[in-house]
């Protein structure tokens, strides 16, 4: 650390940032219903709940495979009346096999915004629509 409280820059790769600082980044979801979220996180999608806190809960956090999503209790945020038409996605995970989460998802019962296809991107991807509407993007590259 510098005299002044800065981090001296690093090369990295030939670019000027910090080496590894960032691990992991965790999306922060909006719903009013925390333990009705948790639960399709957890029967649905496969997440286990690392904590809820206060009673009634007013912030949760899920996690599978070490990658974190967070949810406050508040209003979302008004859709855009074009969200599924356009899919809109609020995530994209980057997953090992998109065909195997496929159809643990299927056998489910997970709601499906998009089926498992082959995209002209180069991957191979879903997209689910979750509990609070949110569509969410699964995907492995090609």
């Amino acid at each position: 650390m510098q005299p002044d409280g800065l981090v001296s820059l690093r090369r990295c790769r030939g670019l000027p940032y910090t080496c590894f600082m960032i691990r992991q980044i965790a999306p922060q979801f909006f719903t009013t219903d925390i333990p009705g979220t948790v639960i399709y996180y957890k029967d649905k999608l496969g997440f286990e709940c690392l904590g809820m806190w206060q009673d009634p809960p007013v912030y949760a956090i899920v996690a599978r495979d070490q990658h974190a999503i967070h949810f406050r209790c508040a209003a979302p945020p008004a859709a855009s009346p074009d969200k599924y038409s356009d899919e809109l996605l609020d995530a994209y995970f980057y997953v090992e096999d998109a065909d195997l989460l496929y159809a643990e998802y299927a056998a489910s019962g997970v709601e499906f915004a998009r089926e498992l296809a082959n995209m002209p991107w180069r991957s191979r991807e879903f997209v689910v629509k979750d509990c609070g509407g949110r569509l969410l993007a699964f995907g492995t590259n090609l």
